[in-house]
């Protein structure tokens, strides 16, 4: 079977289009390395994945505080941020804690995103572990 993903139109993508394409590159990572690797292990692959489907990605990207008027380091950095638009938290954990959910949604507000994906590979099958989040 031909595999044509590399010319699979993604630049345009946007919302639930884009979260789809980076879900479904996760669970080809996951389809491929399973379960119980560490967390960057599979940011390194889900990244190769993303920019073989021809997105945009970067990684461990600094999040700054901006308080009134300064700019302040707080040790915040997002795991992947794809096209300029869904930030991406991975884990590798038992259970997806409140405090994961927590640490996402602080991205999304202070990175003035509107969609976030926490993605847990952790877990025997991966749609298990996808929770997609809106910033309204």
């Amino acid at each position: 079977m031909a595999d044509h993903r590399d010319t699979e139109c993604t630049e345009g993508l946007e919302g639930d289009a884009l979260t789809g394409a980076i879900i479904g590159a996760a669970i080809e990572v996951h389809r491929c390395l399973g379960p119980g690797l560490l967390e960057s292990t599979y940011e390194e692959c889900l990244s190769y994945e993303l920019d073989q489907r021809g997105l945009h990605v970067e990684r461990q990207l600094v999040l700054p505080v901006h308080y009134k008027g300064l700019e302040l380091s707080a040790g915040y950095r997002i795991d992947l941020l794809v096209n300029n638009q869904v930030i991406v938290e991975l884990k590798s954990v038992q259970k997806i804690e409140p405090i994961h959910e927590a640490q996402l949604l602080t991205y999304l507000k202070l990175a003035k995103k509107r969609y976030g994906l926490l993605l847990n590979f952790n877990v025997p099958v991966m749609k298990q572990g996808i929770r997609r989040f809106l910033n309204d």
